[in-house]
């Protein structure tokens, strides 16, 4: 059972996209995120990178991300979504995910607050 509603979202997104996240998560009001740099794969084609002195060249087998880690209302999480998508999609493979997750509690320690207050 759900308590209040609430959403983690995770978004893997290229690196240099990251403040056009954050901005937009300023936009609707999201108090917190956590971001990690994280290397993975998936369908997206990968560029030949130079090694040294540029005379030698090899296709990295993992890329470069950004994890970002975030609680939101469940009347929320559509909005962002849409935003998301609307402001980092260019139709390419290596634009990124979004994963949606159920949260069934949330707790600030300091204050002891829960649900939608802890957020």
């Amino acid at each position: 059972m759900l308590v209040n509603g609430m959403k983690r979202l995770d978004l893997i997104i290229p690196h240099e996209r990251l403040t056009d996240i954050n901005e937009l998560l300023h936009k609707h009001k999201v108090g917190g995120m956590t971001f990690y740099d994280i290397k993975g794969r998936g369908r997206a084609k990968r560029e030949p990178v130079s090694v040294g002195r540029g005379v030698m060249r090899y296709v990295p087998e993992f890329g470069f991300r950004t994890k970002i880690e975030v609680l939101v209302p469940d009347d929320k999480a559509k909005a962002i979504i849409d935003d998301v998508l609307k402001v980092i999609s260019t139709g390419s493979a290596s634009d990124g995910k979004i994963f949606v997750y159920d949260v069934a509690e949330a707790y600030d320690i300091g204050s002891k607050e829960k649900g939608d207050a802890a957020l």
